[in-house]
Formats: structure tokens, C-alpha cells, sequence
């Protein structure tokens, strides 16, 4: 009988990735396999082809061979491993399983582990943020416990290895065939086991603490940048490498500025008179203070462009601008005076309001042009 395309048998495209085929066989392999198919006959015939067409694919020498030859160019032999069709079974399936059920072929498994990382929230102010600073911080972690060394049991005393395992960290359990490693129950893949556990850390190897870092924050650093110190995170298991720190940069509001990547905002209330005859003011930046030209017959929301005022990011070669937006306040408490001027202002704005207000004039040419089409 003709051997069908590997392709077809894995239902995947020629140009499929090493992990799609991977992922793919995964699942092939469980569903077809004969020990969750006891009342399907044909379940052991599509494993085995299932498993054939994966060992070719995965080997790039003889996936070359496939794809230019086909099965002529394997001579009939690609993919059996040995003499019938479940032969190299349990290193193949053993592999690509093997982080599922709990280990690898016949390997034991490392009872040392690596410290977890940790993330602290630094608030810092704007100023800092442009300029850099120095702080210390304080942090909750684990350290070795000292009086066992991290072994976990009482001083004087010693982890024994595990009988159940004998050791290995792993036992196999064996159904018909199918044979797999699964971690140890009672060692929990370590090995060892603790008969007088410490006292101090209750078999742990590890204890709370709280440890002060100082931390330096570069110039330049933005909303949600990240400062990271190696080896500052929370200690390892049996000798394992401690964890990183992350110092997560969360910059607090400004009063006066917003900050927009390395440049700044800010608005800039002026005057009626101000906007109208034009004039100089002050405006603040974070060196100081500096002067704007405000030209007459300037409106609300127009914005003047300080270069170079902004903030130097990290990663930046220049600094950024102040954008000052300009927000033209009504007077408010207004005397007899006032009330009399602006009245008589009003009144010759009226009679001239295409040449004293263009803006106003076009927004009501609209309005009426609305409601009488």
C-alpha cells in the first residue's frame, strides 16, 4: 500500500516551522496513541504513521531528502528506526513529552533553582526624572537561612537521599509500553529528603528579610522605564543563583509641566490686554524661568515653542522642547471702571465685527447658513 504524504499525515503546510510541526506531533501523538484508544484497532496503525512522518520532518538532512525525493529518496527505511514500526519509540516520544510528564530520558532532575525576580515601584518627581538622583530603597526578599546554609535542615544534621527514588528525583511508571518519568512525590524532584527539618526556616533553606538598596536613576528617564540590579532579587534554592531586581520608574505629577516623551507642556494664562496688544512675559522652565514675545491679537491655544528646553531622555543625543500653550483668562471681579471700558468696547465690536472679530463673524455666517438650508 502507498505511503501517504508525511505532510498530509501531520496535516501541515511544506514551509511549516520546527515548532509548528513539534506542537502539531504533540498532539497527534496523544490523541492517536493505542493506550487512550483500547476499542480503536486502527489507533496503533495511526500512531505509527503519525510518528514516521515526524521523525523525517524533524531531521533536517532527511527532510531535505523527502521534500526533493519523496519517499523514493528515504529507500523505503526513513523514520522506522529498527525493525518494526514502534521501534526508537520511547526516545521519541520520551523527548518530545518529556517537559509534560516530568523529566527526560532516564535524567535526574537539578534540585537547584534559581531566585525569583522581584519589581519595586520607585516614585520619583519630574525634576528627577530630568536630572537623575540617587535613592535608597527598602524591599521584602528571602535570603539564605544562615544557621542551616541553605540546606534546610537542622545544624548538625544532613538532607538524606530519598528512598523512594533512590536519589533520582524521578520515578517511571510503566503501562503496557508506554513507560514515563514523572517527578517524585515524596522528594519533589530534589532527591533528598529533610528528617529534622530547620528550625529557623522549617525546612525551607530560605527566610524573609528586608534588605536597603541605593539606587541610581540616570538623567533622562521616563514613565515605566525599568533599572535593573543584578542579582538584588530574591535568593536561590540550594545554592542557586539569586533573583534580579526591577526598579519600575513611575514618574509623579507636575504641577506646572506634563511631559510627552522629551518634551514638556504647559499652559500659559495671559492677560485680555495681553492677547490683544501683545506684550513679553515670564514663563517658567526646569532651569529657571524664560521670555516669550507675545504678538498681538494672539488667541487662546496658540503654542510657543521654547527649543531645547525640554528634557534629554536616555537614549536621546539632544534635549526636547517646552511647549508653552497660551490661555487667554477673562478678567473676573470687575469694577464699575472695567465694566464701563469693556462695554463700550463691546459696542464698537459690534459694529464691526468682520474687522474686529473674523473668527465670530464666520461662525455665525455658518450657523446661518444652517438653519436656512
Amino acid at each position: 500500500m502507498a505511503k501517504r504524504d508525511y505532510y498530509e499525515v501531520l496535516g501541515i503546510s511544506r514551509d511549516a516551522s520546527d515548532s509548528d510541526l513539534k506542537k502539531i506531533y504533540r498532539r497527534l501523538a496523544m490523541k492517536y496513541h493505542p493506550d487512550k484508544n483500547p476499542d480503536n484497532p486502527k489507533a496503533e496503525g495511526q500512531f505509527t504513521e503519525v510518528k514516521e512522518a515526524y521523525e523525517v520532518l524533524s531531521d533536517p538532512e532527511k527532510r531535505t531528502t523527502y521534500d526533493q525525493y519523496g519517499h523514493a529518496g528515504l529507500d523505503g527505511s526513513a523514520g522506522m528506526g529498527g525493525g518494526n514500526g514502534f521501534g526508537g519509540f520511547s526516545d521519541s516520544f520520551g523527548d518530545i513529552f518529556g517537559d509534560v510528564f516530568g523529566g527526560g530520558r532516564g535524567g535526574r532532575r537539578s534540585n537547584v533553582y534559581r531566585g525569583s525576580d522581584l519589581k519595586y515601584n520607585l516614585e520619583i518627581s519630574l525634576e528627577e526624572a530630568a536630572r537623575g538622583t540617587e535613592t535608597k530603597i527598602r524591599i521584602p526578599s528571602y535570603k539564605e537561612c544562615n544557621p542551616c546554609k541553605g540546606t534546610g535542615a537542622k545544624p548538625g544534621t544532613s538532607p538524606t537521599t530519598c528512598p523512594t527514588c533512590q536519589g533520582q528525583g524521578q520515578v517511571r511508571v510503566t503501562q503496557g509500553f508506554f513507560s514515563i518519568a514523572q517527578t517524585c512525590p515524596d522528594c519533589q524532584g530534589s532527591g533528598k529528603v529533610i528528617g529534622s527539618p530547620c528550625g529557623d526556616c522549617s525546612g525551607q533553606g530560605r527566610v524573609r528579610d528586608n534588605k536597603t538598596l541605593s539606587v541610581k536613576i540616570p538623567a533622562g528617564v521616563d514613565q515605566g522605564d525599568r533599572i535593573r540590579l543584578s542579582g538584588e532579587g530574591e535568593a536561590g534554592v540550594n545554592g542557586g543563583p539569586s533573583g534580579d531586581l526591577y526598579v519600575v520608574v513611575n514618574t509623579l505629577a507636575h504641577e506646572v509641566f506634563t511631559r510627552d516623551g522629551n518634551n514638556l507642556h504647559c499652559e500659559m494664562p495671559i492677560s485680555f490686554s495681553t492677547a490683544a496688544l501683545g506684550g513679553e512675559i515670564r514663563v517658567p522652565t526646569l532651569d529657571g524661568s524664560a521670555k516669550i514675545k507675545i504678538s498681538s491679537e494672539t488667541q487662546t491655544g496658540k503654542t510657543f515653542r521654547l527649543r531645547g528646553k525640554g528634557i534629554k531622555g536616555v537614549r536621546s543625543s539632544g534635549y526636547g522642547d517646552l511647549m508653552c500653550h497660551v490661555l487667554v483668562e477673562t478678567p473676573v471681579n470687575l469694577t464699575d471702571k472695567q465694566k464701563e471700558l469693556l462695554t463700550d468696547l463691546e459696542e464698537i465690536n459690534q459694529s464691526n465685527t468682520h474687522l474686529h472679530s473674523p473668527k465670530a463673524k464666520s461662525w455665525m455666517d455658518k450657523v446661518k447658513s444652517f438653519f436656512e438650508g
